[in-house]
């Protein structure tokens, strides 16, 4: 099962009145919960012996600033499920920070999915003007993760 099938999976069970659902095949286990109508849990667990479950939820924003227009405003989103790394390393600087310049190609992130660590860089030119996501937070395939100002 891959990462799309998974988010399917996610949509499906957001609409239905389940609440909860596993599925077990050859190399994959998932366990899917709903606590509320917001934010189900996942947990993704492959058929290694060493392998952690991946928790998926909801995440709280991280900082604020002043509002631009809407209209000049792009959401840089989360292309997987996986763990939300601001910076390379816990001793490395964070990739942005509010009001950090960008430009397509720059890395703004690292999001962690069974053990890879998948740099995300920008689409496009412009200012952070804000972070939506905490440091080492789950995240969902398509949750947004900043807003930037386009320049």
């Amino acid at each position: 099962m891959d990462t799309k099938e998974i988010q399917r999976l996610l949509d499906y069970i957001a609409k239905s009145p389940l609440a909860e659902v596993s599925i077990e095949t050859e190399g994959l286990k998932v366990s899917v919960k709903k606590f509320s109508e917001a934010a189900p849990v996942v947990s993704v667990v492959a058929a290694a012996p060493a392998a952690a479950p991946v928790a998926v939820a909801a995440a709280a924003p991280v900082a604020a600033a002043p509002a631009p227009a809407a209209d000049n405003l792009y959401t840089v989103k989360s292309p997987m499920i996986g763990t939300f790394y601001r910076a390379a390393g816990p001793d490395k600087d964070n990739f942005v920070e509010v009001g950090s310049e960008i430009a397509p190609g720059k890395t703004v992130c690292v999001i962690e999915a069974m053990k890879l660590f998948n740099e995300i860089d920008s689409e496009i030119s412009g200012k952070i003007v804000k972070i939506l996501v905490d440091n080492a937070s789950p995240v969902e395939f398509d949750q947004p993760l900043f807003l930037v100002e386009k320049a």
